[in-house]
């Protein structure tokens, strides 16, 4: 089942996994949103720099930012209503995974790139 996935880190730079992910994301027919610090583009798809304000919900959220760098995402996640949010290696955020819990929202401590190649998405 395709899926709307926010990628909030997402870059060009090929060699980040963010970069990666929305290409695995793409192969595997999801329909990726990016969001960077930088515009650009992955594929074709554009990298905002702020959520589009026409996208109202997403099915998930795959970080890649420093815990140090998500507080300012939070009520924009929180207003998307994620079914979950997907912490990759080392955005790990245990506050705000307890509040996206507390939400109702499922935090997931994984890795994107693991998840769609083993089939656990």
């Amino acid at each position: 089942m395709s899926e709307t996935v926010l990628v909030l880190g997402a870059s060009e730079t090929t060699w980040r996994y963010s970069f990666i992910a929305t290409n695995m994301l793409l192969d595997y027919h999801h329909n990726p949103v990016l969001v960077g610090k930088r515009e650009g583009a992955v594929r074709d798809l554009q990298i905002h720099t702020r959520i589009p304000e026409h996208l109202e919900k997403v099915d998930t959220v795959t970080l890649y930012l420093n815990p140090s760098h998500q507080p300012q995402w939070y009520n924009e996640i929180f207003r998307l209503r994620p079914q979950r949010v997907i912490f990759n290696p080392g955005t790990e955020n245990p506050d705000f995974e307890q509040e996206l819990a507390d939400r109702g929202i499922e935090p997931v401590e994984a890795c994107t790139l693991v998840m769609l190649r083993t089939g656990q998405w």
